[in-house]
């Protein structure tokens, strides 16, 4: 039986969220675990940086409550309560350690493609969270192997 009583679940609304979400509720202490889910949403000025002279309001809205209702879908669907449903703009790894440290998660889980060579060394969401984290972190492997 784990100590995990608090668990912060990372999606990204893909397909391979339902595989995630299963993990964690497979790890978790007792049915009174409480599971929250994370979803963020990267700038897209993180993306094009500030060489380019365009405003993204309006797309970067459009994005937001798209996402939105995708992920109050699959929290529904799934039992989650609207009250451990978060969606943050920002850096992954930068707002999901700070979301477990608010919430005081026992346990941080999060998806890995399970990269390698360059890609690997570029980094991705689940190395992000893994280095830093001050608690446990569960990264599922998920996508087709290479």
């Amino acid at each position: 039986m784990s100590d995990y009583g608090k668990i912060l679940v990372a999606i990204d609304l893909s397909e391979d969220s339902n595989r995630i979400l299963q993990r964690a509720r497979a790890v978790a202490s007792s049915a009174a675990a409480q599971l929250h889910i994370i979803h963020v949403i990267e700038p897209l000025s993180f993306a094009y940086g500030g060489d380019i002279p365009m405003d993204f309001s309006g797309i970067q809205d459009e994005i937001y409550q798209q996402a939105t209702q995708q992920l109050d879908r699959f929290a529904e669907s799934h039992g989650i309560d609207k009250a451990h449903r978060h969606i943050v703009m920002g850096r992954p790894e930068v707002e999901i350690h700070a979301l477990a440290e608010e919430l005081q998660a026992d346990l941080i889980v999060v998806g890995s493609h399970g990269r390698h060579g360059l890609a690997l060394l570029m980094g991705s969401t689940a190395n992000g969270v893994l280095h830093g984290a001050k608690r446990d972190v569960l990264a599922v492997r998920v996508g087709s192997p290479d």
